[in-house]
């Protein structure tokens, strides 16, 4: 039989089961120089403390590395949590990054077909150049793998190493203008429409 643990009485052998905690979902703007753990045995800051005044227990889906910024979402909803992050469902990622450089055509192209990485060929990115300063370059690249490192690595193949690396945005999830190491609940709309990225509705 299929039971809702939040709202149905489950029990076994008359022994009612705890109900999980409710769902949490949380938009955080992580900035440099935080991990993207609830502890570190380096000592070093974490999402965790950040979140000093959030009760429930809430897990990052998904990672930023120590010097990229940007959207991170953390849940306690498992499902959705898994689901964002296989493969299966193709849950685009969209970053600012700014590349010391000025991308040629040839490179571009290469990014968008895709680049062969030790561990394998990464699939077609989608590329635009935001603007130009002097040798520096903003991108918007947009990926949907996981891929440790990267967009870096990608980047650095072309020949275009990464100076700041910023994720704006998750699916329909927007990181918008909230600051950074400041952290915010999904609204209905929000979650609806991750939900839907991710055939859970």
């Amino acid at each position: 039989m299929r039971a809702d643990p939040y709202k149905d009485r489950i029990a076994i052998d008359g022994k009612q089961i705890p109900q999980p905690e409710p769902p949490v979902y949380l938009v955080l703007h992580k900035p440099v120089g935080v991990v993207t753990t609830l502890d570190d045995p380096d000592g070093r800051r974490t999402v965790a403390d950040l979140l000093r005044r959030v009760r429930q227990r809430v897990f990052p889906v998904g990672r930023l590395d120590y010097q990229s910024s940007g959207l991170l979402l953390l849940t306690n909803d498992g499902e959705l949590a898994l689901r964002l992050t296989h493969p299966r469902y193709h849950v685009d990622k969209t970053y600012r990054v700014k590349v010391h450089g000025c991308p040629d055509d040839r490179a571009l192209a290469r990014l968008r077909r895709g680049i062969r990485l030790e561990d394998g060929k990464t699939a077609p990115a989608r590329v635009r150049i935001v603007h130009q300063v002097g040798r520096k370059t903003w991108l918007e690249m947009t990926i949907s793998e996981g891929k440790n490192h990267q967009i870096r690595r990608m980047c650095e193949a072309v020949r275009l190493p990464v100076d700041k690396l910023q994720r704006i945005s998750i699916g329909p999830l927007q990181l918008g203008k909230l600051p950074p190491g400041e952290s915010r609940r999904l609204t209905e709309p929000e979650l609806a429409k991750l939900r839907r990225a991710v055939a859970l509705d």
